[in-house]
Parts: C-alpha cells; structure tokens; sequence
C-alpha cells in the first residue's frame, strides 16, 4: 500500500489509475487472444474472423457456381502469407467440405448426373494420386511455389478468356432475340468414340473416354494446384459434352467432393501439409456459405452465372500474374521446411 502511494507522489498520478491500467492491459490481451489463433502446420497466427468469412465467401461460391472454390481460396491464402504447400493441402480439405454441402443441396433439386459423376470420379482419383506424387518432387527441387503459380495464370486466363467471350456472346444475342438455346443432342467428334455409356439424367449417350481424361485432368489439377476444378470441369462439360447447365452444377460437385476426399487424404500422409486448425475455420465459414450459394444460382440464368465466374477467374488470374511480375520486396528469404518435402 504504501509503494503505491509512494509511486503516485513520485508520477503525479491518481492511485486509481495505477490500479486500473493492469486491468485494461489484461482486458486488451484477452481480446486479442480470443481473435487469433495458431495454425501448427503453418506456423502462423491468424485472425479467426477473418479466415471464417473467407471460408463463406468461397463457400457461396461453391454452391453457386458448381465450383470447389480452390481457384479463389488458395490465392487468397498464399496472399495472407499461408505457405504454398499447406495453402494447396488444406484448401483440398475446406473444398471437401464446402462441396459435400453444395452437392446435397443441388441432389435435393435432381441436378446431380449419378452415372456421369461415377465416371468423372475414377478419372479423378487416378489423377489425384499423379499430382500428388509430381507435387513432393517439385518440393524436393524447390520449384513448387513458381510452379503453382505459372499453372493458375494459365489454366485460369485461358479459361476465363473463353468462358467470358462466349458467355458475353450469348446474353447479346439473347438481348438482341437472336439467342437459340443450347442444344444438349447436338453430335461432335466425342459421339464417334468407342465405351459409349447412356447417361440419362445428362439425356446423353457418348463414349465414357471423355469424362474419365476430364476428370483425371481435374484431379491432377486439385492435386497441384488445390483446387476442385470446376472452372475447366464446368465449361468442359457444357461446351465438350453438352451437359445441361443446371446439371453440370450439380455432377460437378459430385465428383469434387470424392476426388477431394482422396487428394486430401493423400496430402496429409505423403506430405504433411494439411493444417487441420485452417481447415476447420475455413470449413465452418464455407458449409454455411455453400447454402447461400445454391439458392442464389438457381435465381440466374446460365450464362450469367458463367459470365460472373468468367470474371472472377479473370481477376485472380491477373492477381497471380501482377505477383509474378513485380519485383519483390525481399530478394532472398529463408522460411520453415513443410513436412513431407525431404
């Protein structure tokens, strides 16, 4: 009592204040602590707000589009600072969850091709198991992170570029009066291929090659890139295929959510790059986003839910590409080893 006293004659300050500042320093720190958390695996703290409105917003996206979402959620990682590897590794197991949630809503509508997601599914897998394999090597020569991000500029400017002219093409002919839908009967060279499967919900009867080489590209994809692959799967299956748009959706999600469940598995054990604290704030965020998503795509028409997609793929992609092109602040940088790259 009486060294406080002492130290108010000495500061000039009240012997209340003295008292309460601990206390409003405490208050402080518990409130900074209740807002972020530790990633172990990224070896990072994190703003726990922050990361679960980033799981809706890809979420929503999820079940709107009829995409996992990866191509918007790793950037946004790897822009935060995630590592590459474990950005890749856990955004498979947020697309898992975010896609399980999608596919139910849009199997309630009856937009969900069984037969065609069978098909895209063991493509899939087998080229979930190549990327993964491909990734750990990138890692042990130390080219993983440029290899990631020259794949997104790529992949998702070609794509993007394609989806955003034709989508831009239908809805002014549509304007115009001159739009003639899209017939799903219409035959292309994928009709003269060998294994033809009858697909009846898709009101299709084509050979099974081409959805297993779609579906092996896409898994491969989640595997490097850690995304669903809904933004080459979806136009692929509309513009190769001539699948129903309101069906691609629904299959697309189909097949994501097996494929993802694989690759996420296979990140986890051959290379240790799944932090399951992201996941599960992502994950949380993104099941009650993809909800959202799906009642909002239902209130569109098809090309205006591909000319918005077309647009975001666009954005991310010149995101990358500025990343890509600008010089960095720091020339050289030593950062932790991810399990699984030796």
């Amino acid at each position: 009592m009486l060294g406080r006293g002492v130290a108010c004659a000495l500061t000039g300050a009240s012997y209340g204040s003295i008292t309460r500042a601990p206390l409003s320093a405490a208050s402080h720190s518990r409130k900074y602590l209740l807002m972020n958390i530790y990633l172990p695996i990224a070896e990072m703290s994190v703003n726990a707000a922050l990361f679960l409105g980033m799981g809706w917003a890809v979420g929503f996206l999820s079940g709107m589009f009829g995409v996992g979402g990866g191509f918007l959620l790793t950037p946004l990682l790897m822009f935060m600072g995630v590592p590459t590897a474990v950005a890749v590794g856990t955004g498979s197991m947020q697309i898992l969850a975010s896609s399980v949630s999608g596919a139910v809503a849009q199997y309630q509508r009856n937009n969900v091709d069984i037969k065609m997601g069978a098909v895209l599914v063991v493509g899939g897998v087998v080229g979930s198991v190549i990327g993964v394999s491909l990734m750990k090597i990138l890692r042990q020569v130390g080219q993983f992170d440029l290899f990631v991000a020259l794949s997104y500029v790529l992949f998702l400017g070609a794509v993007g570029a394609l989806m955003m002219i034709e989508s831009v093409g239908t809805i002014r002919k549509r304007q115009t009066g001159q739009a003639s839908p899209r017939k799903t009967g219409q035959h292309s060279w994928v009709h003269g291929l060998p294994f033809k499967m009858r697909f009846h919900r898709s009101k299709l009867y084509i050979s099974a090659l081409p959805p297993a080489m779609i579906g092996a590209f896409v898994g491969f994809m989640a595997a490097i890139m850690g995304v669903g692959g809904g933004f080459v799967m979806v136009p692929a299956m509309i513009y190769l295929l001539r699948v129903p748009t309101s069906v691609v959706i629904g299959t697309s999600l189909f097949q994501i959510t097996f494929v993802m469940a694989v690759t996420t598995f296979l990140q986890a054990v051959q290379n240790k790059s799944v932090d399951v604290v992201l996941a599960l704030l992502l994950i949380v965020g993104g099941v009650i986003g993809a909800q959202f998503g799906a009642a909002a795509g239902a209130k569109l028409k098809g090309e205006q839910l591909r000319f918005l997609l077309a647009g975001l793929v666009l954005l991310v992609c010149l995101r990358i590409g500025w990343d890509l092109m600008n010089k960095p602040v720091e020339i050289y940088s030593i950062g932790p080893v991810i399990g699984g790259a030796n």
